[in-house]
């Protein structure tokens, strides 16, 4: 079947990333549409320069983000992109042909993480499959806070694409501290919504297991002095969250 594409992108400040992501798409959009959370920077600028159609509506979460970003969509076809992302050539011609002749519900794209100029190979970090393309009206963004993914009502009826997709992630350490802090008050609001516990015990061992897992059962350690950064700022981030879970649950004792 012949489709028509909407390319579909949710922002808050991205103006070193967005002009990147957005002339990625252009040979293959049928449309663009860009759902914007107020920035302060120049990402409103850029984005109609180039066109697209340009939303704005206050941030209440990626779920509802997306979801609504989806119902801005001329076409059902959707391309649902970060604007740290880019599609490379491979990817943009296979998704050409693919609007000739798609036959799935949905399809995964594998991702390729950009980690302060490396391109991180192992530790878990790819391939980082991502169901990206969809048919909007066999499926929704679900999830709590964090962790939002597409889900189809007819998972069996899912392909995957075999060129990646590149993901500009951190451009710095500090930018990976400053996320940590970030996803971690997220991941405590999940939490708490779920009367989670935890223990001085969880606190010993599950940060140092996720950076044996991934610098060295997934091999994280290829990717040299990337990996390892990954690998122990993972784990900080592993016990941050649940520390922060053990002091929430103490106050209320």
């Amino acid at each position: 079947m012949k489709v028509n594409l909407s390319v579909v992108i949710i922002t808050f400040n991205e103006e070193l990333n967005i002009g990147r992501c957005l002339d990625s798409v252009a040979e293959i959009a049928d449309e663009i549409v860009v759902v914007d959370s107020f920035s302060t920077d120049r990402t409103k600028e850029i984005c109609l320069e180039r066109g697209v159609k340009f939303v704005e509506r206050i941030f209440d979460g990626y779920v509802t983000q997306k979801n609504f970003a989806n119902s801005q969509s001329s076409f059902p076809h959707i391309l649902s992109l970060d604007a740290d992302e880019e599609l490379t050539d491979e990817l943009r011609q296979e998704i050409k042909v693919l609007k000739q002749n798609w036959n799935k519900d949905g399809y995964y794209l594998p991702r390729l993480t950009n980690y302060c100029g490396t391109w991180v190979q192992h530790g878990g970090w790819y391939p980082d499959k991502k169901l990206r393309l969809y048919d909007r009206r066999l499926g929704k963004w679900e999830g709590l806070l964090l962790h939002e993914e597409f889900k189809t009502t007819n998972p069996k009826s899912v392909g995957v694409l075999q060129s990646n997709l590149l993901h500009y992630s951190y451009h710095s350490i500090k930018q990976h501290l400053d996320q940590v802090n970030f996803f971690t008050e997220i991941a405590l609001e999940e939490m708490k919504r779920r009367n989670k516990t935890t223990s001085v015990l969880t606190l010993l061992v599950k940060p140092p297991f996720k950076f044996l897992k991934m610098y060295f059962l997934q091999l994280g350690f290829l990717d040299g002095f990337a990996g390892f950064c990954i690998s122990v700022i993972s784990s900080y981030a592993v016990f941050v969250k649940y520390a922060k879970l053990y002091l929430y649950n103490k106050t209320r004792a």
